[in-house]
């Protein structure tokens, strides 16, 4: 039998998530409430039931697919950051259409714990015209422990870009991101992949955010390269560290979400790494070819973007009071065409995921929920 090691936080924050892990284990999660409103924005659940919900993007039609990340399984289980997690086929991606809610595909990778919370699997869903293509996150574990272990039970999938065939209900791997991190590690750092955010970028590319590797990726029909690499910069360690006054660390970029913007330009929100300094995440715009700029400043804790027609750029923080606070609360915060930054709302407990069509954001929330996160409406 399976022990219960603790309750793992949102896999995009996995090479720190350890440090605030007890975040779960003080009730919080038993003592939550979804939002219904907030500074007069009122949020609708329009789809529950959902399994650890991420990603979440509008197709054609107006569609809205959400990409869950399952509950794990029965194994093979190896050790995580945090304790056993046991490899599973739970992941799917979930299809809500003309409110009629259904899974068009199940059985994707999934790694967790006892209990399902925070597990690691499906974390992003890109839709345009008939193509319809996913993240799989992780490997929680390094490459030769995936390929020993988990590889043979079918966990291949784990950290790769997947293509979906909706009307056959099948799915093949596209790109192993976690292999090219292995084979180039364009940051240099510790090998480290985890592909949490993709966005259709044309015919044969789709570009990628690899949160664990702070890389953003494109992939083509036959190749991955690297578009641009995030810096980790060094801030004043936390008191509770014990360390001396002034002691630098390094906080690493870790970028969570892409999307294209009005310009064409790639958008990229980072969750940042540990200490998770509140107003120290940032959306970069990124051209290929040119260093990464910053677009816009003073977040905490990214979780999502997304633009609206008119030019107004949606945040989801996923910890609008820093992951590190005992109650974190996840919110969005706009930014005009200007720059003028607005928050729009404040409530959402681990949002996993948004989009934006017609005039309202679709969020996924309690994204580190088996079984309990939902879908909202928030119009804004």
């Amino acid at each position: 039998m399976r022990k219960v090691r603790d309750m793992r936080v949102l896999n995009a924050t996995r090479p720190t998530r350890s440090l605030f892990a007890l975040v779960l284990s003080v009730g919080l999660l038993a003592s939550m409430t979804l939002p219904a409103q907030a500074d007069g924005v009122a949020a609708e659940v329009v789809a529950s039931g959902l399994f650890n919900p991420r990603g979440v993007e509008v197709g054609q039609g107006g569609a809205i697919y959400v990409a869950e990340a399952g509950v794990g399984g029965d194994g093979p289980c190896v050790i995580g950051a945090e304790g056993e997690e046991c490899l599973g086929f739970t992941g799917a991606i979930t299809k809500l259409h003309r409110g009629v809610q259904t899974r068009v595909i199940e059985g994707l990778p999934s790694m967790a714990g006892e209990g399902g919370f925070a597990a690691t699997g499906p974390s992003d869903v890109a839709a345009k015209g008939m193509r319809l293509q996913a993240t799989i996150g992780g490997p929680a574990q390094p490459r030769a422990v995936q390929q020993d272990v988990l590889d043979p039970a079918g966990g291949g999938a784990l950290g790769t870009v997947i293509r979906v065939d909706e009307a056959a209900g099948t799915w093949t791997v596209s790109a192993d991101i976690a292999a090219y991190e292995s084979g180039f590690n364009p940051d240099g750092g510790a090998d480290d992949s985890n592909a949490n955010s993709l966005a259709i970028a044309g015919r044969s590319s789709t570009v990628v955010a690899d949160a664990g590797g702070n890389s953003l990726l494109e992939v083509g029909a036959n190749s991955v390269s690297t578009i641009a690499v995030f810096d980790t910069r060094f801030v004043e360690a936390p008191p509770f560290l014990g360390l001396p006054p002034g002691t630098l660390i390094p906080m690493e970029s870790v970028p969570t979400s892409v999307v294209q913007g009005p310009d064409g330009a790639w958008y990229v929100g980072e969750l940042t790494g540990f200490p998770f300094e509140i107003g120290a995440a940032r959306v970069h715009r990124v051209v290929p070819g040119e260093a990464p700029t910053v677009y816009a400043e003073g977040f905490t804790n990214i979780m999502d973007l997304a633009f609206a027609p008119n030019g107004t750029l949606y945040v989801l923080e996923i910890a609008h009071n820093s992951l590190l606070d005992p109650e974190p609360v996840g919110a969005i915060v706009a930014v005009a065409p200007d720059g003028a930054q607005s928050l729009v709302y404040e409530g959402l407990f681990f949002p996993g995921g948004m989009d934006y069509h017609r005039g309202a954001l679709y969020v996924s929330n309690c994204g580190i929920c088996p079984g309990f996160g939902e879908l909202l409406q928030i119009r804004v």
